[in-house]
């Protein structure tokens, strides 16, 4: 009745655990483990043949994985590419809770995922998606700036207006270091990062009259 080798699903369950409940977990690995494929296997290919080199079936036969199942997750390959900033997101916002009292403790985790992925982003210099990496980047860099902002200083314009100015010149520097301008190593980025971008917060701080 059953394939040879596997258990029925009810066998397996712990005892006491509802069938929909595991059933949703193993739903959900085997999606991750789908995504984590198909997002494995464009990275590669982009640094094999370059981005406009590659399509969806390229990504599918890496990946092993159908076409049909490719846009049953995502729409097209930039959306694939884009899909990895949510994992970064987390596992920054993780580094900042565990160091509550550092001053942007995001910066260096940051740096470092950008550094091994150096190779890539060169191969998607020039070309449209390029571009939306940097607007995503850009997008990551202002909520985390945001967040750490918050607490010294009330919402609204000024706000604002500080966190973007912050995390363009944050996002410009970053890239000028990605493409070898500069001549910083990865610490004296850090420290420039963090240094520059807490002064332009703690003056805000000082000029607005709020508590530092």
């Amino acid at each position: 009745m059953f394939a040879s080798g596997r258990r029925p699903l009810f066998v397996q369950l712990r005892a006491g655990e509802p069938v929909m409940k595991t059933a949703r977990k193993l739903t959900d690995r085997r999606i991750a483990r789908t995504q984590r494929s198909l997002h494995e296997a464009l990275l590669s290919l982009i640094l094999e043949r370059g981005w406009d080199a590659i399509g969806v079936q390229d990504i599918c036969e890496r990946a092993d994985v159908g076409r049909s199942t490719f846009y049953v997750h995502f729409a097209d390959k930039e959306e694939l590419l884009l899909s990895g900033f949510a994992q970064l997101e987390q596992q920054l916002r993780a580094h900042v809770s565990a160091a509550p009292d550092a001053t942007l403790a995001f910066v260096g985790p940051l740096i470092a995922h950008v550094a091994e992925y150096q190779r890539l982003y060169r191969a998607l210099v020039g070309k449209r998606s390029a571009v939306a990496v940097q607007k995503r980047m850009l997008h990551l860099v202002t909520e985390l700036l945001e967040d750490q902002l918050s607490p010294a200083l009330k919402p609204g314009p000024r706000r604002a207006a500080l966190v973007r100015y912050a995390a363009g010149g944050f996002l410009e520097l970053l890239i000028a270091w990605l493409e070898g301008r500069g001549g910083l190593s990865a610490r004296e980025l850090e420290a420039s990062l963090v240094q520059l971008t807490g002064a332009v917060f703690a003056q805000t701080r000082r000029s607005s009259g709020e508590r530092p």
